[in-house]
């Protein structure tokens, strides 16, 4: 499985170890992502998405179904129907 996460589009991006004497060597940050299942009462199902740290805060926030529906509404394809 790839390394993003499924809400925010968040992926893994490229920069330099630099070391002490200046020399820059390719390295690469990796997000933060957690799996996690969530049950939705409105759609009465339950799913489970690979999320990084500030999509779970937001979804904490918000409440998973709100989020997924601004998240679909945004452009992003959660592979859910959100429809009852």
């Amino acid at each position: 499985m790839s390394r993003v996460c499924q809400l925010t589009g968040k992926r893994p991006i490229t920069g330099n170890n630099v070391s002490h004497s200046k020399r820059r060597t390719k390295r690469r940050f990796l997000p933060n992502l957690h799996t996690k299942k969530f049950y939705i009462p409105e759609i009465d199902k339950s799913v489970t998405l690979k999320l990084s740290s500030s999509a779970l805060r937001n979804i904490n926030k918000l409440g998973v179904y709100e989020y997924l529906k601004r998240q679909e509404k945004a452009g992003f394809d959660i592979g859910i129907e959100l429809k009852k």
